[in-house]
């Protein structure tokens, strides 16, 4: 892949993220929402269906060729392909239901079926964390506009694991 796809990768993502993250927060901030349960047993709102319609729209029209596999559309799971964008348009929607803010938006982009590029967008904390084109992974301080504010970088922790020895 060329460094010019990542680029478009790390901002098409990022802005992507912000739009559905609007559209989660316009819902989560009216006075009551209707939740049902789907065949899973697992909740889902108008929020989760907008932003899921939002964000399949935006990634067909910068990825045309790029099919994506996403919770709310369950005929995308069988999907088969070395490279694709999977997508949870609003992972957490029980928090949601409940108002607990500890939810996300997550996209990212799976070549031979390992996540190399991502963001997560926690709208009602006015989190975001994303991997930059070079790889790096980052948490960006808001507020957010088109434009990227400060970047922090982040990283996995290596575990001690000297505590485990016996």
């Amino acid at each position: 892949m060329t460094q010019d796809f990542h680029q478009l990768v790390e901002t098409a993502f990022r802005a992507i993220a912000l739009k559905a993250g609007a559209v989660i927060m316009e819902v989560y901030g009216r006075p009551d929402f209707e939740a049902r349960t789907k065949s899973d047993s697992s909740p889902v709102t108008e929020a989760d269906e907008a932003a899921d319609a939002l964000i399949r729209a935006e990634l067909a029209e910068v990825f045309p060729d790029l099919p994506v596999v996403t919770e709310e559309l369950t005929e995308s799971h069988r999907i088969q392909a070395t490279r694709f964008i999977i997508v949870d348009p609003l992972d957490g929607t029980k928090e949601f239901v409940q108002r607990r803010g500890d939810f996300t938006v997550n996209i990212a982009l799976v070549e031979n079926g390992v996540p190399v590029r991502g963001v997560v967008y926690a709208p009602a904390r006015a989190r975001l964390f994303y991997t930059r084109a070079d790889g790096s992974s980052v948490e960006e301080a808001g507020p957010f506009g088109a434009d990227p504010g400060a970047r922090t970088a982040i990283r996995v922790s290596q575990p001690d694991n000297a505590a485990l020895l016996v």
